[in-house]
């Protein structure tokens, strides 16, 4: 059984960590082809950037990668994107559109839901159990999904990412002054771009957790990694731009932990 990792805290914001693991298990690693093997698309070192920039802040990470199966996907399959390139459920592709597995090695209708069952599943229960327990104690939770992605990829959008892509799938997940307030720090943020609801619009996590009548807030922050770490092989984390996006992190996760609901 997989082991999701869980710091339980009392701070009405929860951190989900969807896309940092880099575990393969080796009957799917098998399967894979060279350019899956690089693991490219993952989130690299997310989990490290945001690490201690919000004191009493609970966090759910799952250690499998995203080529394995994705947990920021609808558990049917469906695209969040239509007409858009994306990537699935369990992805054929990487964000280049190129081929991850070796011709064949796909996986069929029943390992996808092997996966599901195994590692998407276990993610969501305990991402829900901990949402629950936060809004029991505030009487309403913030779930703040964690992503990054390389600043430029053609196969997914033209041009050049912003810096910080905010996403509450156009005003629905979360209650407008957290967005707002958000946004606004984004905007204040010296040498940064910021979007909101542009290419990265909340992923189904977002989507899926975000009632905001019901007291259950949703966000997305999807990073452009050229904000803190190199965009290719080793993928290396740099200390001085990391650290001067975490000063700003940090506010924005101070912010929206001193929301409340009016």
């Amino acid at each position: 059984m997989i082991n999701i990792e869980v710091i339980k805290n009392n701070s009405p914001v929860v951190l989900g960590l969807p896309h940092t693991g880099t575990d393969i298990p080796i009957d799917c690693l098998r399967r894979l082809n060279e350019t899956g093997c690089a693991m490219a698309d993952t989130d690299w070192h997310i989990h490290l950037l945001y690490a201690g920039l919000l004191d009493d802040v609970t966090t759910v990470r799952t250690p499998i990668h995203r080529y394995v199966i994705d947990v920021n996907r609808d558990p049917s399959g469906a695209s969040l994107y239509p007409g858009q390139n994306t990537t699935g459920l369990c992805p054929l592709t990487d964000f280049d559109g190129q081929d991850i597995y070796y011709f064949g090695q796909e996986p069929d209708p029943a390992e996808v839901e092997r996966r599901r069952v195994a590692y998407h599943a276990p993610y969501h229960a305990a991402l829900q159990a901990e949402l629950e327990r936060v809004h029991a104690l505030h009487g309403f939770a913030i779930l703040y999904d964690c992503h990054s992605i390389r600043s430029q990829i053609p196969f997914l959008f033209d041009g050049t990412l912003p810096d910080f892509n905010i996403g509450d799938n156009l005003g629905t997940t979360c209650a407008p002054e957290i967005k707002d307030a958000v946004a606004m720090l984004c905007a204040k943020a010296d040498g940064y771009s910021f979007v909101t609801n542009g290419r990265f619009k909340g992923g189904w996590t977002t989507r899926h957790y975000g009632r905001p009548s019901n007291g259950f807030h949703a966000i997305q922050m999807e990073l452009a990694q050229s904000t803190y770490m190199l965009e290719s092989a080793p993928w290396s984390y740099v200390r001085q731009p990391a650290d001067k996006l975490r000063d700003h992190l940090k506010t924005i996760l101070r912010t929206i932990s001193d929301w409340r609901p009016t």
